[in-house]
């Protein structure tokens, strides 16, 4: 009985690992200047659909867990609607993490965040976002009628506050 207890669980594990990972060598970058966000369509961690307003100024990405956190960390301290009131998304890729990890752990963690998370789950979906960016860096994307801007770098979390607070 533990045998096939084991076997179960161990199957589990290997179904639930992603090898998609050379979807990145051939896609097209979707964080460039000039082009449209317009087509951004992704649930949120309570598994609502999500689309950018027109009015829209800043969307935030995390990349990586490391970048995941620290945004997550900050917006926390920040009221609920801080966000919304600055005409913020923020979101996060976890579809690098295995299916089983995002299912047991990762997105119910977030669903005790108070703002607003989205959530790339997809690496296909993924690899056009991050195509070209710095995982290890916050990137921020300024947006003027769903149209790219701006795409920004950065490390600091008080590098975060000044470009969504900026009138």
């Amino acid at each position: 009985m533990k045998n096939i207890i084991l076997a179960l669980l161990v199957s589990f594990i290997f179904i639930g690992c992603n090898s998609n990972k050379a979807l990145s060598a051939s896609v097209e970058p979707k964080l460039v200047v000039s082009k449209s966000l317009a087509d951004l369509r992704l649930n949120d961690q309570n598994e609502k659909s999500h689309t950018l307003s027109a009015d829209t100024k800043t969307v935030v990405f995390a990349f990586s867990k490391d970048v995941g956190h620290k945004c997550n960390d900050f917006f926390a301290t920040k009221k609920p609607s801080y966000l919304s009131d600055n005409k913020t998304v923020f979101v996060a890729d976890i579809s690098s993490a295995p299916s089983i990890i995002r299912s047991l752990f990762i997105k119910p963690g977030l669903k005790d965040f108070k703002h607003t998370v989205l959530i790339i789950e997809d690496e296909a979906i993924a690899s056009s976002y991050k195509s070209g960016m710095d995982k290890e860096k916050i990137i921020v994307v300024s947006l003027k009628n769903h149209t790219i801007t701006a795409v920004k770098a950065i490390d600091l979390v008080q590098d975060l506050a000044s470009i969504i607070e900026a009138k």
